[in-house]
């Protein structure tokens, strides 16, 4: 009978042990928190290297902080995500600089001009490291009161179509594109094609119904949305480079302790390296699944090469100038040519 008490004794206190213990451990895990919201979908590339830098973080800050994901638009669409960011409605978001950014400094239209920036490293480095870039960069920030964690490139973006093969400039006219930006406004302009705005989580509804045939978007995108059930060609030169970034609004980054910014900007920096690194590869790989699946990519290359490069310079970039100042334009010129 004593043996009999002793042993539940004991195993009560082991039981209180193990409850003190896992209620500690809940209590060290729900330390710091973070909500982390994208537009994209589970599938896309973006949301993929966004998980890892969240387990990068809950595993390197031992359960400290845990940074929940939201995907698929749950909480901020592609346009709202930079406000939501802004007020703090969220913690952390995916933003794609093209879509989030020019509406706060219309300068950074410039990362839109077909063929301006030959890389994701060159435009970041405009933005980072010239003069008038930095200017640019640093606006935003100060507006947005967001601190920029990782890099999280979307892809270099170009041209599908379930119309028609895209042979040239001529190949355009009459086409119905979706503009998501109003950047994109000009060209569609230029090529003759009848323009029709809608979000990303409306792109696939609208080809299914016919509203549009046409879009410009990083490979990686029909894939990932599997909008290339309906787009059945293609077309490069890349235009420009879409890059996106994983902001943090700067109050909830800012009452992080040291050690725990530390581990998000490092976790942010290997997995966007990881990001940019592959990006290029993904989607010439899901250019290569694209024509496995019976599609048909052009490359114009002389003398469409020739009038495609002349309409972006004598009509594209024109009627583009009001979408950004001269002197930013002239600077990201100036920055290239060297």
């Amino acid at each position: 009978m004593i043996l009999f008490k002793f042993l539940n004794l004991k195993l009560r206190l082991l039981s209180l042990s193990l409850l003190f213990a896992l209620f500690s451990f809940s209590l060290n895990a729900a330390e710091y928190t973070g909500r982390l919201s994208m537009h994209w979908n589970d599938k896309h590339h973006c949301t993929k290297h966004a998980q890892m830098f969240v387990d990068e973080v809950f595993e390197k800050s031992n359960g400290r902080l845990k940074i929940e994901v939201f995907h698929s638009g749950q909480l901020f669409g592609i346009r709202e995500i930079m406000g939501g960011i802004t007020s703090g409605a969220v913690d952390l978001g995916g933003v794609v600089g093209v879509v989030g950014f020019p509406k706060i400094n219309k300068n950074f239209n410039v990362a839109t001009i077909p063929g301006l920036f030959d890389s994701f490293e060159q435009q970041r480095e405009f933005f980072q490291k010239s003069e008038k870039g930095a200017e640019i960069w640093g606006d935003l920030l100060k507006k947005t009161n967001s601190t920029l964690v990782m890099y999280n490139p979307v892809g270099p973006v170009m041209t599908f179509s379930g119309a028609r093969e895209l042979t040239g400039v001529d190949a355009m006219k009459d086409l119905k594109a979706r503009r998501l930006i109003g950047a994109e406004e000009p060209m569609w302009k230029a090529y003759g094609a009848k323009i029709v705005g809608l979000k990303t989580s409306e792109v696939y509804t609208a080809l299914q119904t016919g509203m549009i045939d046409t879009i410009n978007t990083p490979p990686q995108s029909i894939r990932a949305y599997s909008w290339w059930e309906f787009l059945k060609f293609g077309q490069r030169p890349y235009q420009y480079f879409a890059d996106a970034y994983i902001m943090a609004n700067s109050d909830w980054f800012n009452k992080l302790p040291s050690d725990l910014q530390k581990i998000v900007l490092e976790a942010g920096k290997k997995f966007g390296d990881v990001s940019t690194d592959k990006i290029i590869g993904v989607g010439e790989e899901v250019i290569s699944e694209f024509e496995a699946r019976g599609g048909k990519m052009t490359t114009l290359t002389g003398a469409e090469k020739v009038k495609f490069d002349n309409l972006m310079t004598e009509k594209v970039l024109p009627a583009m100038m009001d979408k950004f100042d001269a002197d930013a334009l002239k600077a990201a010129e100036t920055f290239t040519s060297n």
